[in-house]
């Protein structure tokens, strides 16, 4: 018989033992013989008991399982590998690149050179690779080496941090562009006037100042758009707090877009008179912008049309409609890019400095508003701002309600 099955002999040896001192303590028969019954029966229990597997397997068991429980509901592609085999690949990964990659050869489920070469290190490491879910996909592959079998592959993406570098080289390279065009043309008429000196007449002269002027003009308003978006971009987050009339702010600033010149080509309809949280400045800023396009693009002598209505219940509208050319269906979701024109030529010619659409909507997305641009070619162009109405009782981040009005 194995010794599991055997009583030890220092369990016996202590029974007697005990059954000898309660009899020196001269208590009865009856009594020492339950306490020799209870020791024999604990020791018989304790006999047939199978023996406890191995600590270690235990814990190795768990250990997997724990680690297949943590990172299943990350939302960062994790796999685990044994030998560069997946075994162990969360919910994201599966999404990711299917759930046929278990069991696979990481190097054939990744299939890209920079990955492969990552793989066949022994040491931890990282690697970008490109193209894993679709093809313009940057992501960053970190892999940890647990020991000279198992390691954890982690996916980062890199996607967005990417397109947002290249936006802001391709913004600076087009404002370099934008600035260097004026710029240039101040610096080429200037040198033709030093040069000339008294043998230019009288009228040349003043067409070159003239253009000089037109060009500095133009540079000063490339500039001040530029600042305008930054403090736009910088406030993006900055929900405004004051309540302000709405209706008195739109009749003022398109009158201000219209001026004396085309004061006679504007059609204002007030239809109601809602009450926003906004800023002053930047909400006039938009309907001067909306108007003004309105009138540059729209047929000449032909009427713009602005409108505040309801959309909704909480919702106020403005509209700003041109009897113009109309824009073609697929530029309509390019048109608040910085410098995107649908005319260049012209938006030149008219001072356009093709950054007024970007302002407008990065003004509009502060105030929590929406904007919609419609347009049918050969008839005109529809710009609707929507804006929340305010409750003149409740003030955002426990702000005091107040009613700003702009001296006229």
């Amino acid at each position: 018989m194995g010794t599991g099955q055997n009583f030890p002999a220092t369990g016996v040896i202590l029974a007697i033992i005990t059954c000898l001192a309660l009899l020196v303590l001269q208590l009865d028969w009856a009594i020492a013989l339950a306490v020799l019954v209870l020791w024999v029966g604990t020791l018989m229990v304790a006999a047939g008991r199978p023996p406890e597997p191995p600590k270690t397997k235990v814990k190795q068991k768990l250990s997997l399982e724990s680690i297949s429980q943590l990172i299943e509901n990350s939302s960062t592609p994790v796999m685990v590998t044994d030998r560069n085999t997946i075994t162990i690949a969360n919910r994201a990964a599966r999404q990711m690149m299917g759930p046929h990659m278990i069991g696979q050869d990481a190097r054939m489920a990744f299939r890209q050179p920079e990955a492969i070469s990552l793989l066949a290190q022994e040491r931890s490491g990282s690697a970008i690779v490109r193209g894993l879910a679709r093809r313009q996909d940057i992501w960053q592959i970190n892999r940890q080496a647990i020991d000279d079998r198992i390691a954890v592959l982690e996916l980062i993406n890199q996607t967005a941090e990417a397109d947002i570098s290249r936006a802001h080289t391709d913004f600076v390279a087009n404002a370099s562009h934008e600035l260097r065009t004026p710029l240039a043309a101040i610096l080429g008429y200037v040198e033709t006037l030093q040069e000339g000196g008294e043998d230019l007449d009288s009228p040349t002269a003043q067409k070159f100042l003239g253009i000089i002027e037109r060009e500095a003009k133009r540079l000063q308003s490339l500039i001040s758009d530029l600042m305008s978006l930054s403090r736009v971009e910088a406030e993006k987050h900055d929900l405004p707090r004051d309540l302000i009339a709405l209706a008195p702010l739109v009749d003022r600033a398109a009158h201000d877009a219209a001026g004396s010149v085309n004061a006679d080509r504007l059609r204002l309809v007030i239809a109601t008179e809602p009450q926003v949280r906004g800023d002053v400045a930047q909400l006039e800023q938009v309907v001067r912008n909306l108007v003004d396009n309105a009138f540059k693009y729209g047929h000449p002598g032909t009427p713009v049309e602005v409108t505040l209505d309801l959309a909704r219940e909480n919702e106020a509208r403005v509209t700003v409609a041109d009897q113009g050319e109309g824009i073609a269906p697929d530029q309509l979701p390019h048109l608040t890019r910085r410098f995107y024109r649908t005319d260049p030529g012209r938006s030149r010619a008219s001072g356009g400095t093709g950054l007024g659409l970007a302002i407008v909507k990065h003004i509009i997305e502060r105030h929590r508003g929406r904007l919609d641009i419609t347009s049918t070619l050969g008839e005109g162009t529809q710009v609707i701002m929507r804006l929340p109405i305010a409750d003149p009782d409740r003030s955002p981040r426990g702000a005091s309600s107040r009613q700003s009005e702009p001296s006229s």
